[in-house]
């Protein structure tokens, strides 16, 4: 049972990148998608974790609820 849900996350987390538009703007390099999240993981680990978790949710939430104002988006 543990292993589908590990599964099931990983395929999420996959779709996120690909719904936030990352693959095309990185021309599917994973290079570039893990360096930047390295970078958004040394970002949470600074001084200004708070601030940036708070951000990124707000963005987040917002995204979500566009999507479903306006599906096929």
């Amino acid at each position: 049972m543990k292993r589908r849900e590990r599964t099931r996350q990983l395929i999420e987390l996959g779709g996120l990148v690909v719904k936030a538009g990352l693959v095309e703007l990185t021309a599917d390099d994973c290079a570039v998608l893990y360096g930047a999240m390295l970078e958004m993981a040394a970002r949470l680990r600074g001084d200004e974790d708070e601030q940036a978790l708070q951000l990124w949710r707000r963005r987040g939430q917002r995204a979500f609820a566009d999507d479903v104002e306006r599906p096929g988006r």
